[in-house]
């Protein structure tokens, strides 16, 4: 597992979201942005489909809105349903909220679901592509019902959705963006 704290310096052990806490006061509201497979390959992996950005891109953007709205973000991502299964366990103490790309798992990992519906802090769900317009696999979301909400289709600007959704949901002041996500 590779955790990217808020300074961009990838951890690689489970207590990074511990560190992280300690250092910023507990009236910050701190939010985790978990990607799952293939997602590291974002900008080389079907531009077409999924755009150019790649996941560091996506992840310092949102570093810089989140610390205009007075959040603390911190990143991980995962190829492996059971390390996201306990990234997911791990957020519940030490997290706000999370906001979530499941990738593939999206449309069948039952545990994740479970994980997600387990530890009672909200999580949004997200997809660059917008999956009830893709192949009918893709249609079908099983962590949908245990998420506040869900945003695709917007591409790596989906992810800026969310965070504001997150912001909303905690009564942080939410300015405007200047620009979007390239």
């Amino acid at each position: 597992m590779v955790v990217i704290s808020q300074s961009g310096h990838p951890f690689s052990d489970r207590a990074v979201l511990q560190k992280e806490r300690t250092v910023f006061p507990t009236i910050m509201k701190k939010i985790l942005v978990l990607n799952g497979p293939n997602l590291n390959l974002l900008g080389e992996r079907e531009p077409g489909i999924y755009g150019s950005s790649s996941l560091d891109s996506i992840c310092a953007h949102l570093t810089e809105a989140a610390e205009a709205m007075g959040i603390h973000i911190v990143f991980a991502q995962s190829n492996h349903e059971g390390e996201i299964i306990d990234i997911l366990h791990a957020s519940r103490t030490e997290c706000d909220g999370v906001i979530l790309n499941a990738g593939a798992y999206t449309h069948y990992s039952y545990a994740i679901r479970d994980a997600i519906a387990a530890i009672r802090i909200p999580v949004v769900e997200v997809h660059l592509t917008n999956i009830h317009a893709r192949e009918d696999f893709r249609q079908t979301s099983v962590i949908a019902p245990v998420c506040i909400g869900q945003i695709c289709g917007f591409g790596a600007d989906s992810y800026d959705l969310a965070l504001t959704a997150l912001a909303f949901r905690f009564n942080q002041s939410v300015p405007k963006l200047e620009q979007p996500i390239v």
